[in-house]
């Protein structure tokens, strides 16, 4: 577990490192704040666009035949989604009832880290499968089912990977949600 948080410390740092100069030299030119926001610039930041690259750079690899470097991306973007979601909730916490925007935005920001880790898990599954290891497929796929629920398309892709490998028997109907 240290080992994984520690290539997820160092793949951040390493997007970190990659992020373009010239916001910091603007700094001390404008002051601006703007400029100094590192961690949101959109590919090499700590936010739920830098996880999407993530998984952009895992697919590309996954195109190309590397399915071990597909790994590592897939697994360095599901480990900061756990990260950014953990830290959105817990920011949402501590702001509840002093600031409503406070508590609204990290909501926002939590869903969406919340789908990226979702995305993660299926695609680790599917990687998994390729590599005709469904034993390991199945932990991450039921993650996706409890963290998404059956009634979000998440969830439900999730749950038929489970149908397809004979993890479950029964089909899931959406339909049939708050029926029967």
């Amino acid at each position: 577990m240290r080992s994984r948080l520690s290539l997820t410390a160092l793949a951040l740092v390493a997007g970190l490192a990659g992020a373009p100069c010239s916001a910091l030299a603007q700094s001390g030119e404008q002051g601006s704040a703007e400029a100094t926001k590192v961690l949101a610039s959109e590919g090499a930041g700590f936010n739920t666009a830098a996880v999407q690259s993530l998984l952009n750079r895992g697919d590309a690899a996954v195109a190309s035949g590397n399915l071990e470097q597909a790994r590592k991306d897939y697994d360095t973007a599901r480990a900061a989604s756990k990260q950014l979601l953990a830290f959105y909730r817990d920011l949402s916490g501590a702001f509840r009832g002093l600031d409503a925007r406070i508590p609204r935005e990290m909501d926002t920001k939590g869903r969406a880290a919340l789908g990226l880790l979702a995305e993660s898990n299926l695609r680790l599954a599917a990687l998994f499968r390729r590599q005709n290891q469904p034993e390991v497929a199945v932990p991450v796929l039921v993650e996706v089912v409890r963290l998404m629920t059956p009634s979000n398309p998440q969830g439900q892709k999730a749950y038929q990977s489970l149908l397809e490998l004979g993890f479950v028997e029964t089909p899931f109907s959406a339909a049939k949600v708050g029926g029967n």
